[in-house]
């Protein structure tokens, strides 16, 4: 199976470049499995798509302002730090940029000396161990003087940073929004609740890894990246007597589906489990937890999308993005989404 066996053509402009005035009003592309209907609708109508019984699995993941503008002590030369991931307290494996100027040994001091960092030594892929000196706490900090680390292909600035969080995050540790889950609000999961819907959480903090194109045009070549998941003994209740009762397992995105398929692959059911998964979906795949996916809409050739043509077919899912297209939908992080039923 090809990379190209999951190309789709995207003009620009559909990219999303910020998010919908009103979360909830995103549009909703409702797709069955069973009839091959397509209904488009609006998201707070997902509400009527749920029944009383079914189990709504949510990533309850935070974002870290993840992005570091800092400048050489010595030169006041600028370079700009990522985090991705904490090797030991207060070290960090970081992208840094030009990385010409981070040399092992090199000096930098963040947000008007609030934080300053020191370059230990050139790891995976030429990232940076980095060590942090600040005094306090270090989240809070972060909060204070680091940014958003949206995607490449958003240009725009965003104006609230909390626009690129979930409502429901609550652990802090993603490099990345589970985006899916960015068109619920506190009111539509009441709604929810109210319907007779478990509502369960599951932790998987997205990595940098979810952008970065697919190398091999043999996708079976492909190497993923490794994420930490964590699936609490309550969700695991939730989930096995939800099936137990007939009723359906709904992931929201494709974090939370990877991280359910993940412990059902390793432990042959699912129960409370924490790890890191690099799982790689794909068609052929036989799901072992999920019932039905909400989603939004993914890149050409992207894991991403080869997950979701797993759940829905290949074909089907990229007539539904061409349609998706014509019918002028909005992609990507900030853009619409769907849920296959």
């Amino acid at each position: 199976m090809k990379k190209s066996d999951f190309y789709y053509n995207l003009p620009e402009e559909l990219i999303a470049q910020h998010p919908s005035d009103v979360r909830d009003m995103s549009r909703l592309m409702i797709l069955d499995r069973k009839t091959d209907e397509i209904i488009e609708k609006r998201f707070h109508d997902v509400v009527d798509l749920l029944e009383c019984g079914d189990c709504l699995v949510l990533n309850d993941t935070r974002v870290l302002p993840a992005r570091l503008f800092a400048e050489k002590v010595d030169t006041g030369a600028k370079v700009e730090f990522l985090l991705l991931n904490e090797l030991e307290s207060d070290v960090w494996e970081c992208i840094a940029g030009p990385g010409r100027r981070a040399k092992p040994g090199t000096s930098f001091t963040i947000g008007d000396g609030l934080m300053k960092a020191e370059v230990l030594d050139v790891i995976n892929d030429g990232n940076r161990k980095i060590r942090f000196i600040y005094e306090g706490n270090f989240y809070e900090i972060l909060d204070q003087i680091g940014n958003m680390p949206l995607p490449p292909y958003i240009k725009e600035k965003l104006e609230d940073k909390e626009r690129y969080q979930t409502v429901y995050s609550k652990v802090m540790g993603s490099a990345a929004a589970p985006t899916a889950g960015l068109h619920f609000t506190n009111k539509l999961l009441e709604q929810i609740k109210a319907k007779g819907v478990n509502v369960c959480y599951v932790t998987l903090h997205v990595g940098l890894g979810t952008f970065r194109p697919v190398k091999e045009e043999n996708i079976l070549d492909q190497k993923m990246h490794s994420e930490h998941y964590f699936v609490p003994k309550e969700t695991a209740d939730i989930i096995n007597s939800t099936h137990k009762n007939g009723k359906r397992v709904v992931c929201v995105g494709t974090t939370s589906c990877r991280t359910l398929e993940s412990v059902a692959t390793k432990n042959g059911r699912i129960c409370e489990d924490e790890g890191r998964t690099d799982i790689f979906i794909y068609p052929g795949y036989q799901f072992k937890c999920i019932d039905a996916l909400i989603t939004n809409f993914h890149l050409p050739e992207s894991t991403l999308i080869m997950l979701v043509s797993a759940f829905y077919g290949r074909e089907k899912t990229l007539r539904a993005y061409e349609k998706a297209v014509e019918d002028k939908f909005r992609f990507f992080s900030f853009g619409d989404s769907m849920i296959i039923l």
